[in-house]
């Protein structure tokens, strides 16, 4: 069964969560995928765009302010970090009735469905940067890949192609797996 965008939201924070249960605690400060990146910086990223999904569901104001490098706002455990960041999202989660609900973001008024859908694939995107960052091995989701292949049909390349979204495509070979394929889709070098 096809994901909406708030399965994509729900599974996403597990599966974020389980690839940051699994991190060595001396591994945080690794190099990720995400170029200038470590670890910790992608848990920075991804806790922000968390913050704002917090926001989104709870029909609150929304405000981002990039920080370089993101993982400054990390502290010092930053498991622990990311378990309380999630559990206030579960709870912002359990409370959404209408998805199709307007809410101000930093793009203008959106709807929850439009406003969960890119925080949604971060979890998964950026949750194999931390697994490839910290030696782990981690398979997306069928129903994750699908919602990420039709989210990024209808946006064109000049607003996807940029910093700070996907690098140019890279070229997967024909047998490469379904993840394989998606991560090289979004500019990412499925063997780092």
């Amino acid at each position: 069964m096809a994901w909406d965008a708030l399965d994509l939201y729900t599974h996403g924070l597990d599966f974020f969560s389980e690839v940051v249960d699994a991190v060595p605690v001396d591994s945080w400060n690794r190099a990720s995928p995400c170029a200038g990146w470590t670890g910790r910086d992608v848990l920075g990223h991804v806790g922000a765009g968390t913050e704002m999904g917090i926001a989104i569901l709870s029909g609150k104001p929304m405000t981002y302010e990039a920080v370089d490098p993101p993982g400054s706002v990390v502290p010092d455990d930053p498991a622990a970090w990311w378990r309380d960041l999630a559990a206030a999202a579960r709870t912002a989660l359990a409370t959404v009735e209408d998805l199709d609900r307007v809410v101000e973001s930093p793009a203008g008024p959106r709807s929850v469905r439009d406003g969960l859908s890119f925080p949604g694939v971060d979890l998964f995107l950026h949750g194999w940067d931390l697994a490839a960052a910290t030696g782990q091995k981690v398979e997306l989701p069928a129903e994750a890949i699908a919602f990420t292949e039709q989210m990024f049909t209808h946006i064109p390349d000049e607003v996807s192609r940029q910093p700070g979204v996907f690098g140019p495509a890279l070229e997967a070979p024909a047998d490469a797996s379904a993840t394989d394929r998606l991560l090289s889709f979004t500019g990412r070098d499925p063997s780092f």
